[in-house]
C-alpha cells in the first residue's frame, strides 16, 4: 500500500527540528529511515532544495526553501508527484504561520509541534488520494518535476565522511545549479555585512562616475592620462567583486578578498592626485569594511546532533 508515514520540519542552517508528526510504525525499515532522517538534516545547508533518497521499500524526500527543510517519508510506491506536493502545501503553511525571525532565532528543538496538528491532517488527506480532487494542481507539480527532476541521493553519498564534497557537476543533473563546492551555503546575512555591500556598490558607482568623466577627458584631448581611465576601472571591478563575494562562495574566498582590497589600495594610491584624502580615506576604509565581513560570513558548518 503506497503511503506517506511521517513527516518534519527541520531548519536548515543547524538540522534543528521545528516539528514533526507523531509517527505510530515502530517497524525496524522505518526505525532505520529515522536514522537517514538525522544524517540529512545535518547536511541540508550542503545540499540542493529538492532532493530525494531511495532507502529499499522506502523514500525521503525533502524540499528546502527560505532557511527551512520539508521532509518526508514514504512507501516507495507513492507517487513522486503527490510527494512533492505534500511537501509544497506544507512549505506554504509553515510559512504563512510563522516568520523567518521565529524560525531563525528558535534555540529549543520541536518548539513549533503544534504544526504537527496540520502535518497530520495533511497527511491523512493524501493518503487518501480521493478526497484530494481538485485541492492541488497536479499537472503543475508533474511539469516542474519534468524540467527540474529532485537530485537522487545515494546511501554511499550519505554515509560518505566528508559530506558531498566529492560529487561532480556530471552527476548533478537534478536541479542544474552547482559550483565547485556543491550548493554550499554561506551563514545568514548580518546588517553590518549589508551595510558593506551597500557601501562597495557605492564606491563601484563612484569609480565608475569618474572613469566616463577620465574617458570623456581623453576623448576632448584635455591632456588626460589613460592610465587614469584603467585605474578607475579596475577600482569599479574591485568593488563590484568584493560584493559578488560576500554573496557567493567560491574557493579561496578570503585569499581572493584580500588581494582585491590590495588592488584597491593600489588602485587609490595612484589616484592620489586626483582625489582629497577624505575621498581615498573613504574608498580604503569601504574596502577594508568589506574584506572584514566577507572574512567573518563563512560557510555554515556542520550541524549539531540534534536527536532527530
Amino acid at each position: 500500500m503506497s503511503m506517506i508515514l511521517s513527516a518534519s520540519v527541520v531548519r536548515v542552517r543547524d538540522g534543528l527540528p521545528l516539528s514533526a508528526s507523531t509517527d505510530y510504525d515502530q517497524s525496524t525499515g522505518v526505525q532505520e529511515c529515522r536514522k537517514y532522517f538525522k544524517m540529512l538534516s545535518k547536511k541540508l545547508s550542503q545540499l540542493p532544495d529538492r532532493c530525494t533518497l531511495k532507502t529499499g521499500h522506502y523514500n525521503i524526500n525533502f524540499i528546502s526553501s527560505l532557511g527551512v527543510s520539508y521532509m518526508m517519508l514514504c512507501t516507495e510506491n507513492y507517487p513522486s508527484v503527490l510527494a512533492f506536493c505534500f511537501l509544497d502545501e506544507l512549505q506554504k503553511e509553515f510559512i504563512t504561520t510563522y516568520n523567518m525571525m521565529k524560525t531563525n532565532t528558535a534555540v529549543r528543538p520541536y518548539c513549533f509541534i503544534e504544526f504537527d496538528n496540520f502535518i497530520q491532517r495533511t497527511k491523512q488527506r493524501y493518503n487518501n488520494t480521493r478526497s484530494l480532487s481538485t485541492k492541488m494542481n497536479l499537472a503543475d507539480m508533474q511539469t516542474e518535476i519534468k524540467l527540474r527532476p529532485p537530485y537522487q541521493i545515494s546511501l554511499s553519498e550519505l554515509g560518505s565522511p566528508n559530506g558531498f564534497a566529492h560529487l561532480s557537476a556530471a552527476e548533478y543533473k537534478g536541479t542544474g545549479k552547482i559550483s565547485a563546492a556543491p550548493h554550499q551555503r554561506l551563514e545568514p546575512v548580518t546588517l553590518p555585512g549589508i551595510v558593506s555591500f551597500v557601501l562597495s556598490l557605492l564606491c563601484g558607482a563612484l569609480n565608475l562616475i569618474r572613469d566616463f568623466h577620465a574617458i570623456e577627458s581623453l576623448l576632448q584631448s584635455e591632456g588626460e592620462d589613460f592610465s587614469y581611465v584603467i585605474a578607475f576601472f579596475l577600482g569599479t571591478a574591485a568593488c563590484l567583486y568584493q560584493c559578488y563575494l560576500f554573496v557567493y562562495y567560491t574557493g579561496w574566498r578570503n585569499a581572493k578578498s584580500f588581494l582585491t582590497f590590495g588592488l584597491i589600495c593600489l588602485c587609490n594610491m595612484y589616484l592620489y592626485e586626483l582625489r582629497n584624502l577624505w575621498q581615498l580615506f573613504f574608498h580604503v576604509t569601504v574596502g577594508a569594511f568589506s574584506t572584514l565581513q566577507i572574512r567573518l560570513r563563512q560557510p555554515q558548518g556542520k550541524s549539531p546532533d540534534y536527536n532527530v
